[in-house]
């Protein structure tokens, strides 16, 4: 564990190629908008610490935001670092019907590859900005996140708006999977019978790790 930081975070950007994956995590980890468009490449990533505070208790964490490439010719490389992840961001193009669409191909991926089949998502609607260019309303977008069970903001990547708050919404619903998880840990299992059932439980949802070569 790093001396200056007690937690790390890691969370994966997915979407369509142009949807703004990169401009969004560049507005939140730099507060800034590069106006030219540049198509990432496979995977990259970007770095923000921060102090989380949460029942009282403030912790040190490090977010490692993760940007994969949209092109369907990454996706094989993107895949395995599903697994690795505690968090997605999923987003489409509020400009493009296309990317709205692709939506569903997106969350199939994540439950055949993430580590968990209801991982944390946050559904973002992004280019809010682009109101006059507008293709997907926002009833629209609400009805199909309420259909996915997702919460869903809309964000621009160009004045800022909801993207400091679409990841610290994720940073809550994962940080709070995590105490859930430490505090069934910590419960003493008294009954043999709930023995039985969690070793079944672990058996059954058994998924094997296997590290990237990429």
């Amino acid at each position: 564990m790093s001396d200056d930081y007690d937690i790390l975070i890691k969370f994966l950007t997915l979407g369509n190629s142009g949807v703004g994956k990169t401009s969004l995590l560049c507005q939140y980890t730099d507060g800034v908008f590069n106006s030219r468009f540049v198509s990432t490449v496979g995977i990259d990533f970007r770095v923000k610490k921060l102090v989380y505070k949460f029942q009282g208790r403030s912790r040190r964490v490090c977010l490692q935001l993760w940007d994969t490439a949209g092109q369907e010719r990454f996706r094989s490389l993107t895949t395995c670092y599903y697994r690795e992840s505690m968090g997605f961001l999923l987003l489409f193009d509020l400009t493009n019907e296309q990317s709205f669409l692709e939506v569903r191909n997106w969350l199939e991926q994540l439950k055949a590859h993430a580590y968990c089949e209801e991982p944390d998502i946050v559904l973002c609607g992004n280019k809010a900005d682009l109101e006059a260019k507008r293709v997907i309303t926002e009833s629209r977008a609400r009805e199909a996140a309420s259909r996915f069970g997702l919460p869903y903001l809309e964000t621009s990547a160009v004045t800022g708006y909801n993207v400091s708050y679409c990841i610290d919404l994720l940073l809550d619903m994962v940080m709070r999977r995590m105490e859930i998880a430490v505090d069934r840990a910590m419960s003493p299992i008294t009954n043999q019978q709930d023995k039985e059932k969690l070793k079944l439980h672990s058996t059954n949802n058994y998924r094997p790790t296997h590290k990237c070569s990429c």
